[in-house]
């Protein structure tokens, strides 16, 4: 069962051994490159010395997993390598299966239930990351879970966002409330939020503008969204979603820590998956930020968005 902010939902009706497929074959790239770069590792060697440790290392940080992780998977390894309890390099691959593991489910935060509709989704990131992609897809799940959706086209700074996410909203039949652009984006999402509330609407979900993560004030208008919701809905947003661009390996992870910090992120989407063998910046951005993975992008039709559950994704990459 997938987890949503109503509760949850059955899931895909091809089943969760398809999800399994489609996940395994959308980060086939990281895939290829932890596991392969793991089994050069062990290849032909039967003892753990500190040649095996280096080279452990280096592979876990080349898949993007990041410094501190792969420090102390390597620290774990050499403590029982110490009491003998790792006798064997062909354990290794397991051990580290277990710890991201370890790592991903202590982040894996429960969906917060809204009880009263509707139900609202900031959508964050910076330009580039798919953001506007994401929206059009999550509206689309939303929609197939049987919810009704309404889209508010808060980036009313970018001449073309409007009209992109008019595109998404024709592709999946949702409307979208928008302004001209050069409006307040507050002004929008009151309107929205209002309309959805009146309506009796499931899902309000905002797109904000590609704000570069190092302009603080554009951070505040972020800010400012959020008190004009709660205006509203006193308890919304319900989810900050981050949309992280995976290709871009550790910056994602500062670009993440610099959202998390002014607009209260709740979670993350990591897109393009399918494009890089970094996809270990997964792993980082839990790690690091104490933040749960929510989807993952990994392709580009209209369904190639994916819910996170962190035993799939190491079983993706190790089975």
């Amino acid at each position: 069962m997938f987890k949503t902010l109503f509760g949850q939902t059955p899931p895909d009706a091809n089943g969760p051994v398809s999800l399994l497929d489609r996940l395994k074959q959308g980060i086939q790239k990281t895939r290829s490159g932890l596991v392969s770069a793991l089994d050069d590792v062990v290849h032909g060697k039967k003892t753990i010395d500190a040649d095996v440790l280096d080279e452990l290392e280096y592979s876990l940080i080349s898949a993007d997993i990041g410094v501190r992780t792969a420090s102390e998977i390597i620290d774990t390894v050499r403590e029982r390598a110490a009491r003998h309890l790792l006798d064997d390099t062909a354990q290794l691959k397991q051990l580290i299966r277990e710890q991201l593991l370890t790592v991903l489910e202590s982040v894996d935060r429960p969906v917060p239930l809204v009880k009263q509709p509707p139900a609202v989704v900031m959508v964050v990131g910076v330009n580039g990351a798919g953001k506007t992609t994401t929206i059009g897809k999550l509206a689309h799940r939303y929609k197939s879970e049987g919810r009704t959706v309404l889209l508010a086209a808060a980036d009313t700074f970018r001449a073309a966002a409007i009209e992109q996410l008019e595109v998404w909203g024709q592709r999946t039949g949702i409307e979208i409330i928008r302004q001209q652009t050069g409006a307040d984006p507050s002004a929008v999402v009151y309107d929205a939020v209002a309309a959805a509330k009146a309506r009796g609407m499931d899902y309000v979900i905002i797109d904000t503008a590609g704000r570069l993560h190092n302009k603080e004030n554009l951070m505040a208008e972020l800010e400012k969204m959020t008190r004009t919701v709660r205006k509203i809905i006193p308890d919304a947003p319900h989810e900050v979603l981050l949309v992280v661009d995976g290709t871009t390996g550790q910056n994602g992870l500062e670009q993440a820590r610099k959202f998390t910090d002014s607009s209260g992120v709740t979670g993350i989407v990591l897109t393009k998956l399918d494009g890089t063998a970094k996809g270990g910046v997964v792993v980082a951005i839990a790690r690091e930020l104490g933040l749960p993975i929510r989807y993952i992008g990994v392709g580009e039709k209209i369904d190639d968005l994916l819910p996170f559950d962190p035993e799939n994704f190491v079983a993706s990459l190790f089975d």
